[in-house]
């Protein structure tokens, strides 16, 4: 059964990620608390826009917020040049900025659907 994460427990750079990405409208923003099932990094923040462009810039963007909150640029960053599904890797949590289309194929929430979960609103504030 798939429950809620606690908000309380997010920590602040990634707070600052789901912010930056909320800044640029991306869609359906979700953190996916990892940590005891993958071993590499503790969450999965994963997010949608409608168009390559957009997708460049949210990835953009969420590197921006994690650097003005204090934090390390991303360890690496993989999809930029296609901008169909960006992974930033922050260690502590990696981003994935999907194209719509793209996010539907893959399904990321499905296959890590037992995993807990915080639901973010359009400003990126947790909800859950």
């Amino acid at each position: 059964m798939n429950s809620p994460a606690s908000s309380d427990n997010l920590p602040q750079l990634l707070l600052a990620a789901a912010r930056g990405a909320a800044d640029l409208q991306s869609t359906d923003l979700v953190a996916l608390d990892v940590g005891d099932v993958l071993g590499i990094t503790d969450w999965f923040l994963v997010t949608s826009s409608s168009n390559t462009r957009q997708v460049r810039r949210v990835a953009e963007e969420i590197e921006a917020a994690v650097k003005q909150a204090g934090g390390e640029g991303p360890l690496r960053i993989e999809g930029m040049e296609d901008a169909r599904w960006i992974l930033l890797d922050f260690g502590m949590f990696v981003v994935h900025v999907f194209h719509d289309e793209t996010r539907s194929f893959y399904d990321i929430e499905r296959l890590w659907s037992d995993v807990p979960k915080v639901v973010f609103d359009v400003d990126g504030n947790p909800t859950s």
